[in-house]
C-alpha cells in the first residue's frame, strides 16, 4: 500500500509539470494552432495513466472479508487467484460460482463438472498431502468442516493461508456460499447469477409441493449399523421441500444409529437411499431388498423403496435441486400408490 501510495504522488508530481507546460502551450495555441502533438503533451498523457494506475491498484488492494460457515471471518487482500478444495462438493460449488479456473487442487473424488477430474490431487478427507498443497502456492483453501479431520486442519492452519469453511446446513446455504465465493474469487455477476438460479427451482419445487399430502420417509444412509438422519441434517429439509416428514427427525445426533425394531414401529410410507446414477421408482434396489423381508412396513407393502443419485442428493451443491426434484417425483409415486378410499 506505501509503495503504491508513493508512485501515485510522483504520477501526481510529474502530472502537475506536465499541466503546466500544457497551459502555457494553450496560450500560446490562442495564436497558432500546435498541428501535432508536442512530447510533453504525450508525457503529460502517460502522466494520467500512471495515476489512473496506482488509483486501480490502490482500489485492487482492498481487503475482500466475507464469512464462512463457521461464523468466521475469511479476508483476502486481493481476489484468490490459487484455490485448493479439500471435499468434491467445495470443487462443484468453485466451478459454479465461476472461479473453476483458479482451482490448482482438489481431493480425491471430485469429479464434477469433468474438467474436475484432470486437476491436481491432494488427498482425500482421511489424509492430505501437505507437501503437494504447499507446493501449489495456494491463496485460499475451502474446507469441509466436517468432512476433513480436526488434525489435518490444524496442520492447515498451520499454513498461515486463509480457509473457508464449507457446511452448508439448510437449502439456502447453497446460495449463501456461492455468492461468498464470488466474493473472493472476484466472479461475483457468475456466483449470483447460479445462486439466483438455484433459489429460483428451488421456490418453484416448494410451491409445488406446499400443498401435497405429506409422505413418511425412513432415510437410510447405511444398513450395518443401520444409520439415518436427523431433522437439522439438509436432506431433511429437501424431504420437508417435498412434503415428506422425516420419522427420525427428533434423534440425535446428526446421522443416529437406529434399529430395525425403530424403523418398523415408524412404519414409514417410503424408505429412500442414495445409490450411484440415477435409478426409476420400480427398478429393483439390491441396497434395499433386506426390507422386504419386512412386508408389514407400508413402504414394503407398496413397494415404495426409492434410491436418488447419491451425487445430486448428498453433495450441498446446485445440482442439489436436481436431486430434489427427483425425489418430490419418488413420493407423488408413494402418494398414487395409496389404496383409494371406499365409500360408505
Amino acid at each position: 500500500m506505501r509503495i503504491a501510495h508513493v508512485k501515485t504522488m510522483r504520477a501526481h508530481y510529474m502530472f502537475s509539470l506536465a499541466y503546466t507546460h500544457i497551459a502555457r502551450i494553450s496560450r500560446i495555441s490562442r495564436i497558432s494552432r500546435i498541428s501535432r502533438i508536442s512530447p510533453i503533451t504525450r508525457l503529460a498523457c502517460i502522466a494520467c495513466t500512471a495515476v489512473a494506475s496506482a488509483h486501480a491498484s490502490l482500489v485492487a488492494a482492498a481487503p475482500i472479508t466475507v464469512t464462512d460457515d463457521t461464523g468466521a471471518a475469511v479476508t483476502l487482500n486481493a481476489p484468490a487467484q490459487r484455490v485448493i478444495s479439500l471435499a468434491p462438493h467445495t470443487t462443484e460449488l468453485l466451478y459454479a460460482a465461476g472461479g473453476g479456473k483458479k482451482i490448482v487442487g482438489a481431493v480425491s473424488y471430485s469429479d464434477y463438472p469433468p474438467a474436475a477430474k484432470q486437476l491436481p490431487r491432494v488427498g482425500d478427507n482421511k489424509a492430505l498431502d501437505l507437501e503437494r498443497i504447499v507446493a501449489l502456492r495456494p491463496d485460499l483453501i475451502v474446507v469441509w468442516r466436517h468432512g476433513n479431520a480436526a488434525r489435518q486442519i490444524e496442520q492447515l492452519r498451520d499454513l498461515h493461508v486463509p480457509l473457508f469453511f464449507s457446511e452448508p446446513r439448510d437449502l439456502d446455504d447453497i446460495a449463501s456460499t456461492l455468492t461468498k465465493l464470488g466474493k473472493l474469487l472476484d466472479t461475483t455477476a457468475i456466483a449470483d447469477k447460479a445462486a439466483s438460479d438455484y433459489r429460483q427451482r428451488i421456490a418453484q419445487l416448494r410451491a409445488r409441493y406446499a400443498g401435497k399430502p405429506p409422505v413418511s420417509v425412513f432415510y437410510e444412509v447405511w444398513d450395518r449399523p443401520l444409520m439415518t438422519l436427523n431433522g437439522t441434517h439438509l436432506i431433511s429439509d429437501v424431504i420437508a421441500l417435498c412434503g415428506g416428514h422425516n420419522v427420525f427427525a427428533h434423534l440425535e445426533p446428526l446421522v443416529p444409529t437406529v434399529s430395525t425394531e425403530a424403523v418398523l414401529a415408524a412404519n414409514p410410507e417410503a424408505i429412500v437411499t442414495a445409490a450411484p446414477g440415477a435409478t426409476a421408482p420400480n427398478t429393483a434396489l439390491p441396497q434395499l431388498d433386506s426390507w422386504r423381508e419386512w412386508p408389514a412396513i407400508t413402504a414394503v407393502a407398496r413397494n415404495n423403496l426409492f434410491a436418488i443419485d447419491g451425487d445430486l442428493i448428498n453433495r450441498p451443491t446446485p445440482r442439489l435441486a436436481q436431486g430434489a426434484a427427483r425425489l418430490c417425483e419418488d413420493f407423488d409415486v408413494a402418494r398414487s400408490r395409496r389404496p383409494t378410499p371406499q365409500r360408505p
